[in-house]
């Protein structure tokens, strides 16, 4: 199975469809009026779908167990068509539509099993999914090609040249698959008036997003957020508060994270973790839905 253990719970829905086309008006006839000699076929079917849609995983090797917390099954007559509805939503990391495909094909098969002994002209149609929605598709923000984004790192060692810097690479690297393009890149060292210079240098300039990693723990040389809050106009709090509990659940320390967000006139300024994990786990917790931001501002063209 894939590696989902980066992404975030969003809410999940997906519906898919079978259809059933019998040999004759008596056949629908039957299965309504009950008739049907091995019982109740769209009450006995239904039930057969809820089955199938819980224990998706057990039957596709590369579907994830994952928490059901809705089906719905119907079901519509159309002339000698059925049509079969499932519809499953749930919310976690990973999408349903298998699981719904996978109700509608059991439904149909449980179908044609309870009809083939008075009918034998039965058969399965075809199964397609619908729709389906949630996860950071439906989050996405195509606007990282009309903005400015810089990237500093406040790192003693790396700006004296004794350590490789990891961190802001990541970073760049996750912004790129956004599509921000020409991202401006500088290493300073952790002290406080030389942060908030670049900071407000940075903003001044008309860059709308700037990301700051490093100087968020609690070492004696970690002044990031003592830099930044002075200047921040409106804090964003949410967002920090995404990050910490997107971390904790990956690493008992996240708690301890001193990350910051706000704005400084129209610049959305964001301190993150110095180690390259908490940089890019930060990334994943609030990419791409953080660029919404500018839409509520106005902004996005520039």
């Amino acid at each position: 199975m894939i590696d989902i253990t980066y992404k975030s719970n969003t809410y999940r829905k997906a519906t898919a469809s079978a259809i059933v086309l019998v040999g004759s008006n008596q056949t629908i006839n039957a299965i309504l009026n009950k008739t049907v000699p091995k019982g109740d076929v769209f009450e006995m079917a239904k039930t057969a779908g809820l089955f199938a849609v819980k224990r998706t995983s057990d039957m596709i090797p590369d579907c994830h167990p994952l928490p059901i917390e809705y089906t719905s099954i119907t079901y519509k007559i159309e002339a000698l068509e059925i049509h079969i509805n499932v519809e499953v939503a749930t919310i976690y990391k990973t999408g349903v539509e298998v699981e719904a495909m996978h109700g509608a094909s059991v439904v149909a098969l449980t179908l044609y099993d309870m009809l083939k002994p008075i009918d034998k002209n039965i058969e399965i149609k075809q199964i397609k999914l619908l729709n389906k929605k949630g996860g950071k598709s439906d989050y996405q923000n195509n606007i990282g090609d009309t903005l400015k984004a810089a990237v500093i790192v406040c790192s003693d060692s790396i700006s004296a040249g004794k350590k490789e810097d990891k961190a802001g690479k990541a970073i760049i690297e996750k912004l790129e698959k956004m599509m921000f393009i020409n991202t401006t890149y500088l290493v300073i060292p952790d002290e406080v008036k030389t942060i908030q210079e670049k900071v407000k240098h940075y903003c001044s300039t008309g860059i709308n997003l700037l990301i700051i990693t490093g100087g968020t723990g609690l070492s004696p040389t970690d002044v990031t957020p003592e830099a930044l809050k002075p200047l921040i106009e409106k804090e964003i709090p949410g967002v920090t508060e995404a990050i910490r509990n997107y971390g904790q659940d990956r690493m008992p320390y996240a708690m301890l994270s001193r990350s910051v967000c706000g704005l400084i006139g129209n610049t959305v300024v964001l301190a993150l973790p110095g180690s390259t994990r908490g940089a890019a786990e930060s990334m994943d917790a609030v990419f791409p839905a953080l660029l919404h931001i500018f839409k509520m501002m106005g902004g996005g063209s520039h």
